[in-house]
């Protein structure tokens, strides 16, 4: 299985970004902390590889906590400090921009040195679609934020958000790459609500979903569906929890569809319990530059 996209939206930001980049000091890399490889664009390495990087591990409160150390110590090994945050409530929010800020101490510094004014630190915040940008953006910005107004070298119409005298950001829609050919990629993704459920067949991230939680998380996953019998296989799992929650049509059969997108938006709502699909892997530090 491999996704082919590429809308001309997608292209834009990712003209956008490069246009732009110029004018930030750090870059504030968004990933869904239940799938750190997986909602982590590999274009971003390339264009954002000269700059200061903060990567911010998002939805941090539906993730298995020590996979979210494993994580962190990774980026800290890589000399990238990674912040757990919840965009929505703005658990960690306020300790991703002082390191933010506390990056830039080198631009700070240099501007104090040769006598200028010091201007707020730029930062720019990128990610994939629904990794909870709007969100973070809504929480940093709150209802004090000032617009103000166009950079010069910055295309018309974009416009950069003061949260206060020493942060402007600039933000960017969110861009998936072209093509994904890794089919648990696209599982996780579509799982985790980056891909519009129709893209792939929500029974198909049912099935490939509860494979993946039966390796790490059976035993939450048994409790919350009441699953006694461990000899069921995937197909009839499914059936079960369709059964038993009363995903039915007529003639009393199981509606598979229905009984899929519950166990999916149950995974998304952190209800099953706090999961993480992915640990870090030795090889991966060699795809960071």
């Amino acid at each position: 299985m491999s996704i082919n996209w590429y809308p001309g939206h997608m292209k834009k930001t990712k003209d956008l970004i490069e246009a732009n980049l110029k004018l930030v000091d750090v870059v504030i890399e968004l990933l869904d902390a239940r799938i750190p490889v997986s909602s982590r664009n590999p274009q971003f390495d390339q264009l954002v590889r000269h700059k200061k990087r903060v990567v911010a591990l998002n939805k941090f409160d539906l993730a298995d906590p020590i996979r979210t150390k494993m994580w962190i110590k990774y980026y800290a090994d890589l000399g990238i400090k990674a912040i757990p945050i919840n965009s929505l409530s703005g658990d960690g929010v306020a300790e991703l921009i002082n390191e933010a800020k506390n990056s830039c101490t080198e631009v700070i510094e240099k501007a104090q040195r040769q006598g200028r004014l010091v201007r707020p630190i730029r930062a720019m915040i990128v990610g994939i679609p629904n990794v909870g940008k709007s969100s973070l953006i809504n929480k940093l910005a709150g209802k004090t934020a000032a617009k103000t107004g166009n950079k010069p070298g910055v295309t018309k119409g974009k416009q950069w958000i003061r949260l206060n005298k020493e942060v402007e950001l600039f933000d960017t829609p969110g861009i998936l790459w072209p093509k994904i050919e890794e089919d648990l990629m696209g599982i996780k993704l579509a799982a985790s609500g980056a891909i519009k459920d129709e893209v792939l067949n929500i029974e198909d991230i049912a099935f490939h979903l509860i494979t993946m939680l039966l390796v790490d998380y059976k035993k939450v996953f048994f409790e919350r569906f009441k699953i006694e019998d461990e000899t069921l296989d995937v197909v009839e799992m499914m059936t079960f929890i369709g059964r038993k929650r009363g995903c039915l049509m007529r003639g009393n059969e199981v509606d598979l569809e229905k009984a899929s997108r519950l166990i999916v938006d149950e995974f998304r709502k952190g209800i099953i319990g706090r999961i993480t699909l992915e640990v870090p892997a030795q090889e991966e530090a060699s795809d960071h530059v």
